[in-house]
Formats: structure tokens, sequence, C-alpha cells
């Protein structure tokens, strides 16, 4: 499996700016897009690359086999998930280049500061949803527009530990979350008759550069979640993309329309 990432160039809403395509070696044959945030786990997700042409990763592949630290060509394609128009384009140069579209990981979101519900500004909740939700929506219907051709396929969305539990001062970011759960499962019951499924995870607190950001400006909040994470620390972005190349694979086929936490044990309380 190839992960390309494409660094963009405006510093502006990078984090629901940057995608790529990714395929795995000719032995594998098949197609897929992972989209994500340059400084949270989107880019190092795939291991940490960040050349567009070329990259080494390891997972299995959706159609059986296992492909190991593979280098193959790959591609990077600036688009933002906002804009329709923009995400249409994405999938269709995927498909124009690499033929097919076996598997998806619809990654890009973004966190705005914490607020009290009754002082959150109109525009902090526009911003979110309009990456977290209405950005997952537009990716997977155009995923699904190629995929429902072959018959075949696989999706994963990304929400959050925020889709499973509630936190104070995070009313916007946590329904955009819930919001996705909803997508993937209503989508999953439609789509499993054609051959296609849909999931999603749910990643706890990782060791990303968001996270770090929260750690200083939040520390005693931070602290308190920590605290509730029964393996005693952050997570690591390779346990993410190890979950999500599974339920692109042959090894979940009878997974559909499931919300996998993946949260060092927090939700288990």
């Amino acid at each position: 499996m190839v992960v390309g990432t494409f660094k963009s160039t405006n510093t502006e809403e990078v984090s629901c700016r940057l995608h790529s395509i990714f395929r795995a070696d000719r032995a594998g044959h098949w197609c897929g897009i992972r989209n994500g945030a340059r400084d949270g786990q989107g880019v190092r997700a795939g291991g940490g690359v960040r050349n567009a042409r070329r990259c080494q990763c390891r997972c299995p592949a959706p159609r059986g086999g296992f492909v190991e630290r593979s280098s193959a060509p790959g591609a990077g394609v600036p688009c933002d998930v906002t804009d329709e128009a923009q995400v249409a384009e994405m999938v269709n140069r995927t498909v124009a280049t690499f033929g097919r579209l076996d598997a998806a990981f619809n990654n890009a979101g973004i966190q705005v500061p914490p607020s009290d519900a009754a002082d959150e500004p109109a525009e902090n909740f526009e911003r979110v949803t309009a990456v977290n939700l209405r950005g997952v929506w537009a990716c997977m219907k155009h995923e699904l527009s190629h995929m429902r051709k072959q018959g075949s396929g696989a999706i994963v969305n990304c929400s959050s530990l925020g889709s499973l539990v509630g936190l104070p001062g995070r009313a916007p970011y946590h329904a955009s979350k819930h919001g996705v759960i909803g997508l993937t499962r209503s989508a999953a019951q439609e789509y499993a008759p054609r051959g296609i499924r849909i999931n999603a995870v749910c990643p706890g607190t990782f060791d990303t550069p968001m996270v770090s950001a929260m750690l200083e400006k939040q520390a005693d909040d931070m602290k308190e979640i920590l605290r509730e994470q029964p393996i005693g620390r952050l997570g690591r972005v390779e346990e993410i993309a190890d979950a999500v190349l599974w339920l692109c694979s042959t090894g979940s086929t009878f997974v559909i329309g499931h919300a996998l936490a993946i949260d060092g044990g927090f939700t288990a309380h």
C-alpha cells in the first residue's frame, strides 16, 4: 500500500484542505483515497509520509494478501472538503488515474476552541460542522457514486471519541462527530446489499500536534481525560492506521455500520 500526502501552501483551514490518494502495489491492484489533516491524525496515519510521489507502509489489501513496506507511485490532490465540487474532482481524478476506487478513509477534521454552550459563536458551529460532518458526507457521496458501479468497495469515516460521549464546552465538535456515526450507519445499511462496506473509527486522545496544543492550552482538562484512559498513555497514530486498514481489508468483510472505538479503554468504564 502507498500513501501520498499533499502539503497545502494555504495555511488557512489547512486541516480540511489536505488530501491524498493511496494504492497497493501491482500485486494488490487496488486503489483508495485517504484525506486528512496536516497537523493531526491525517498525515501521519499512513506512516508519516509527506512525499506524494513515493512512500512505504504495511497493510492488508482489500482483496486479500498483504503488502509490507512496499513502495509504489502515489498522487496528492489538494481539496477543500467544504466545497462539494472540489470533492467530486478529487474522487474523479483518483478514478481517472488508477482506474477504480476500492477503499476510502474520510479523515479531514478540525477542532474549535471550547466554549460555554450559551456563548458559542454561530461561526464556530458552522465551521466545525462544515468540515467534520458535511465534508464526510460529500466525500462519501462521491466515493459511493463510483463504488456502486463496481459493486464493491470499503469506506471508513473518521468520527471521534466525541461521538460516543459528551464533554463540557465541546458541544459543536461532539455534535459533528455524532453526525458522522449517523451518516455511517444509515449509508452502511443502504449499501451493504450492493457489496460496499461502510464503517467508522472513533479515536480517543492521540499523540498529534493538535492534541499537543490542547495539552498546552487546556492542561487541566487534558489531564482529566488522560486519567480516564486505562492504558495510561496517549495513542499512537499508527494504531489508528492499523484499525482503518483492517476495516478496508478482507479480514473485516462481515463488519458493517460499526463505530470502532480506538480509545485506550476510555469508553470501557
